[in-house]
């Protein structure tokens, strides 16, 4: 049997594709989690939200405790993927905050500037 020596070259190549997988398989693991943990959640949230205005369930403090839980299970995630992504919480609500002046020049709501966006305003 004639064995052939892998040459260094392709070696090396599969090492550094190895490395590129395992670094962005556990990202996209986290973003999923993240995904499907702040849908999941907010859908409690919104859960409770609903049975207060549409099934007349009352607004008790009992109600309130169970929605902040929720939003803290919502946040978790959403730290998640902050990690995922590489970000700190501050940027994003930074980066959020910019885009909104933006959005909206003279700092409240408009309903037409929120239909009619300019371009790259996502």
């Amino acid at each position: 049997m004639v064995s052939h020596p892998i040459p260094v070259r392709i070696i090396n190549l599969s090492l550094r594709v190895l490395v590129i997988l395992t670094e962005r398989v556990p990202i996209i693991h986290r973003l999923l989690t993240a995904a499907v943990g702040i849908s999941a959640e907010g859908g409690e949230f919104m859960e409770i939200v609903k049975k207060m205005v549409f099934q007349g369930k009352p607004w008790t403090d009992d109600n309130r405790e169970h929605l902040i839980i929720e939003l803290g299970d919502v946040l978790w995630y959403v730290m998640q993927a902050c990690k995922a992504l590489d970000v700190t919480i501050e940027e994003v609500v930074a980066g959020n905050v910019d885009k909104l002046k933006k959005r909206y020049p003279g700092g409240e709501f408009n309903v037409y500037q929120s239909e009619n966006r300019k371009e790259g305003d996502r």
